[in-house]
């Protein structure tokens, strides 16, 4: 019988799903996330590994068991897991991708609105029982959206997705950089490829969306965010590690730029403190741009499939180095 570690809680229809193809498993049924050597632990002796991706899975933690044939992690990004090192010892590397670009997309727009309109502000406000009434000169006075210009860093699925809502859904002009032309989203959206110190100058609100590879970790530092509007708003929902947020701190304390909407950051899960000061204009969430409850199972239950399927001799339907079949 085929074994596997998955290294944090998760569905029960996704552990019944491996009961029903005969896969006994091991799992940290917490939503902590488990010290290397507690992983290493997990790994050993095992033939698949289901990992999140705030758990590192190098050389060392493959190595712990000879008979590990798959690691299905159980996100779209794999940059926690070191793919060179898995196809050197012929272990299947799988993704989910797909499943969760809508509601990743909805939840951009949804930071990109409470930062521009400062909704947390105003919540606080009303709770705390400071509101007055209705006046003029509301204290939380924020900026519009509709019909402004929004920048796009990264034209996957999931810029498309937000694209699509910003174009259809608040009439914005889009200017996007991307590593290739999209000229189907430029046909469809009115979307205009342009390079990215051009986006950051023109652009009211920039939303991120690109992988963490060695071209993207820290591409909005100093110098991109001088380029913007002093009334803009950065949205990152990509990596943390693509902003350099004691940059971005500074920008927002200068009044170089407006505000910030941020879903990761690059030390997960600590946050740079100068980043939890701020209330104003600046949103933070614990990344939970997947976090509704129908795309996180849809995960899962991919992340089982491509185990499942790894397992059985068969090549997942999501591999991310099929040179090791």
């Amino acid at each position: 019988m085929s074994e596997v570690f998955i290294s944090r809680r998760i569905f029960s229809e996704a552990k019944e799903k491996l009961r029903e193809n005969g896969i006994d498993f091991e799992i940290n049924d917490t939503g902590e996330v488990l010290e290397k050597e507690a992983l290493i632990s997990g790994v050993r002796g095992k033939d698949g590994l289901l990992p999140l991706l705030n758990d590192e899975v190098d050389a060392e933690v493959l190595d712990a068991s000879p008979e590990l044939k798959i690691v299905a992690n159980l996100a779209v990004g794999y940059d926690n897991i070191d793919v060179e090192a898995a196809t050197e010892r012929g272990i299947m590397v799988t993704n989910t991708p797909g499943v969760l670009t809508e509601t990743t997309a909805d939840l951009t727009f949804g930071l990109l609105l409470a930062a521009a309109r400062r909704i947390p502000e105003a919540d606080r406000y009303v709770r705390e029982e400071s509101w007055q009434g209705w006046e003029l000169m509301q204290p939380q006075q924020g900026v519009d959206v509709y019909g402004k210009t929004l920048g796009i860093v990264g034209m996957g699925r999931i810029g498309t997705a937000v694209a699509r809502r910003a174009r259809d859904g608040f009439d914005m002009d889009i200017l996007y950089y991307s590593r290739t032309r999209k000229e189907g989203v430029e046909a469809e959206l009115g979307a205009e490829f342009v390079g990215l110190d051009e986006l950051l100058e023109k652009s009211h609100y920039v939303s991120l969306h690109t992988p963490l590879t060695e071209e993207t970790e820290g591409m909005i530092s100093s110098r991109e965010l001088s380029l913007m509007k002093d009334d803009a708003v950065l949205v990152n929902v990509a990596r943390g590690p693509v902003v350099d947020e004691g940059a971005l701190v500074e920008a927002l304390r200068s009044g170089e730029i407006r505000g910030a909407g941020l879903d990761v950051f690059a030390g997960e899960p600590e946050v740079h403190p100068g980043l939890k000061e701020m209330t104003e204009s600046v949103v933070l969430t614990p990344h939970i741009g997947s976090a509704s409850r129908e795309t996180r199972l849809k995960i899962a239950k991919m992340g089982v499939k491509n185990v499942l399927a790894g397992l059985a001799g068969d090549e997942p339907p999501n591999l991310v180095n099929p040179e090791v079949m």
